[in-house]
């Protein structure tokens, strides 16, 4: 039986999330998941329904979500649902909900540079599945600086500062670029990258999310 992904997405459109969507569907029907998308997220009113899938993707960037639809997606996870995404489509989602922070292990709070930020990927964790064989390559989009759950398992990494300004003066920072954690029985996975969909569509950041919706799915 095929697993199943429901993939919602909406919010911010400079983050191009009908595009992202799209990517992420066509990663997962390639993986042989049924896939539902939509726009919507009247998708997190049905506990029952959330509580069957196997994966579910948030694509939505500072938007705002009723407190109960919150806790209906984290009891799926808590449940056995797995959770994954990416950029701010997943950790800067709904900035008012601290459940969803909770839940999904870290918070976007700025990106020094903003966007074309030249800086290196690292693996931390080569030996790890998620990343093996991938390997440190260099990216140029927005760099994620963001308040992190102790809790993650952290997978890569990027340096701070490659941009000049006050964060500066705190010294070299390894930011977490990939992380994975649990909550309850489920699993979550969250990648930086993903500013736009031509950062993620192909290489070494297509593949880490790839694998990281994989191991996320129940």
């Amino acid at each position: 039986m095929a697993k199943r992904a429901l993939i919602t997405w909406g919010g911010w459109v400079g983050h191009e999330p009908d595009k992202v969507a799209a990517l992420f569907a066509e990663v997962l029907r390639g993986a042989e998941f049924e896939v539902a998308v939509t726009d919507s997220l009247d998708c997190f009113d049905d506990r029952a329904a959330l509580a069957a899938l196997d994966l579910i993707v948030p694509i939505w960037t500072m938007s705002t979500v009723d407190k109960e639809r919150t806790q209906n997606v984290a009891d799926a996870v808590a449940g056995g649902v797995g959770l994954a995404g990416c950029h701010g489509g997943m950790c800067d989602a709904f900035r008012n909900d601290v459940v969803w922070q909770f839940l999904t292990g870290a918070q976007w709070v700025a990106h020094p540079g903003n966007d074309g930020v030249a800086y290196r990927v690292r693996m931390t964790d080569p030996a790890n599945p998620l990343v093996t064989g991938i390997g440190d390559f260099e990216v140029k989009t927005e760099q994620y600086y963001l308040h992190v759950d102790p809790a993650v398992k952290v997978h890569a990494v990027c340096d701070f500062p490659v941009i000049d300004g006050p964060h500066a003066a705190n010294g070299p920072v390894a930011m977490p670029v990939g992380f994975t954690k649990m909550w309850g029985k489920g699993r979550v996975y969250y990648n930086a990258l993903g500013h736009h969909a031509d950062v993620i569509d192909h290489g070494p950041a297509r593949e880490m999310i790839r694998r990281g919706m994989l191991w996320a799915a129940r």
